[in-house]
């Protein structure tokens, strides 16, 4: 995809099809109501003729207007005029490429005001919309469906210079979280017969390939033994599949600055161990490394923008599988960081690789850590598949990450981390164990967490509900991409 910024007049531009927005109740902005001008009422009068009444992403296209370069218009709703906001835009956006694509457009200009956006903002989430609108997944497929010609250029008339630049600086930002949101979907979408922790470790590998500023060191099995890795080497017992652990560095920042760490779970395929889940929808446990893939796209979205910052990433990888030798009921382990854990429920595998994960940070003298982890069903009841789950009990963080869900509309909500909590993970015969009963699990399996980031500034999200959807529509959505990269960039100083 190609975008490109353009000044001049949207209705003597040259393009395949000019997009134009039309609020409720059929009122023309302003953009609308002087292209209309130009085509001497025509686009009215078309308008008045069609379905479309300004409902937000419906579309509509028309055809012959006079006055215009273009050789096509397609409108699309904005919805009602004061409630254009950012989820507003992306929705909008969205409808159009979707309605750009089913007549076969290869080439568009967007010239729709954003309402209370500023240009960078919008430009960037337009690039983030499309690719999501146009995103697909068949390379396992022995014959994929030939689409239709894909949606190849779109423009974005600029009034000023001033404009234009910000625009432009827009567009890359969302080119970058575009392609790392994609890569973070297709390792998701991937079986976990191909997609094993070996192949993220190579994919890791790829994306640094050629970036000298971004490193990535994997720490095998015997590294794992050396370090006393415990409770990750539990997990991976049942496996036939090597455990790994994936470090990436991005050095964007000068030596003395201390770097933000991103820790996110890998679990390839969660089977739950000798505590089986359930046969139904097992399939979905493929996305148990939602996490890790996340970690490694956000990392390579780092090096695309070359964010002026270090960074490392740190995937605990492995499967959870039922094997004579896998980690049974009431086994007692000893983690990194030399506590130990009775293992109650084998399925709640997750913060065991994880804490050996959060104590090896330690290392790095982070400035802040956040872990990332399809960690507990729990968090679904409590939140549904809307919103992250957030968990920590530094505020300097958890009001940066609310904030950057909300720029990139990619949404957390803060859960309690009280210490009242704690006590449901008391164990008889180790220091403590993994579950802590049937109430809040989503929070239990975040104080589980805390107990192994003492050490530095912390939080956890859990996207259990938000890493993929069900349904027809089933797929990884590359949460939360959007919101780790805006936090980034804001750390940075350089988000709009």
């Amino acid at each position: 995809m190609q975008y490109q910024v353009k000044t001049g007049d949207p209705a003597r531009l040259a393009t395949s099809c000019l997009v134009l927005g039309v609020y409720a109740g059929r009122r023309l902005p302003a953009q609308t109501k002087a292209f209309d001008v130009a085509a001497t009422g025509a686009l009215r009068r078309q308008l008045a003729r069609s379905e479309l009444d300004g409902a937000s992403g419906r579309t509509v296209m028309l055809h012959e207007l006079p006055g215009t370069a273009a050789e096509r218009v397609l409108l699309v709703g904005l919805g009602e005029a004061d409630r254009l906001d950012a989820a507003g835009w992306r929705k909008v956006v969205a409808g159009a490429a979707r309605g750009l694509a089913s007549a076969g457009v290869a080439d568009a200009l967007f010239a729709i005001d954003p309402g209370k956006l500023s240009a960078a903002h919008a430009a960037r989430d337009l690039v983030v919309a499309i690719d999501e609108a146009t995103y697909r997944f068949d390379r396992l497929k022995s014959k994929p469906k030939t689409p239709a010609p894909p949606l190849a250029r779109v423009g974005l008339p600029a009034s000023d210079r001033g404009i234009a630049n910000a625009m432009k600086r827009g567009i890359a930002q969302g080119e970058a979280i575009a392609a790392a949101v994609r890569l973070a979907k297709d390792l998701g979408n991937l079986p976990g017969n191909v997609c094993t922790p070996t192949y993220l470790a190579q994919e890791a590998r790829r994306v640094a390939r050629g970036v000298r500023p971004l490193q990535v060191e994997v720490l095998e099995q015997r590294d794992m033994q050396r370090l006393g890795m415990g409770a990750l080497l539990s997990v991976a017992r049942g496996s036939r599949q090597p455990p790994k652990l994936i470090v990436m560095r991005w050095r964007g920042g000068g030596a003395r600055q201390a770097p933000l760490v991103l820790v996110g779970k890998g679990l390839t395929f969660d089977a739950g161990g000798i505590s089986l889940k359930p046969a139904a929808d097992m399939d979905q446990m493929k996305y148990d490394m939602c996490g890790g893939a996340a970690v490694i796209a956000t990392l390579a979205a780092c090096a695309r923008l070359a964010l002026p910052l270090n960074v490392i990433g740190v995937v605990p990888s492995s499967e959870n599988l039922p094997d004579g030798n896998a980690n049974k009921p009431g086994d007692i382990v000893k983690s990194l960081s030399g506590q130990t854990i009775e293992v109650l429920n084998t399925d709640a595998e997750g913060r065991l690789i994880l804490c050996d994960a959060l104590t090896y940070c330690e290392r790095f003298k982070p400035a802040a850590v956040v872990d990332v982890a399809t960690l507990t069903g729990a968090c679904i009841v409590a939140l549904g598949h809307h919103a992250s789950g957030l968990m920590t009990q530094d505020e300097t963080l958890a009001t940066e990450l609310l904030a950057a869900g909300e720029a990139s509309g990619d949404r957390a909500w803060r859960l309690p981390l009280w210490d009242d909590y704690q006590e449901q993970l008391d164990s008889n015969f180790a220091d403590m164990a993994n579950i802590g009963g049937k109430s809040a699990g989503a929070i239990i399996g975040g104080c589980f967490l805390a107990r192994y980031a003492k050490a530095y500034p912390w939080a956890h999200l859990d996207i259990a509900g938000t890493a993929w959807r069900t349904g027809k529509d089933k797929g990884g959505t590359g949460r939360p991409v959007p919101l780790l990269v805006q936090w980034l960039l804001g750390r940075a100083k350089l988000a709009d």
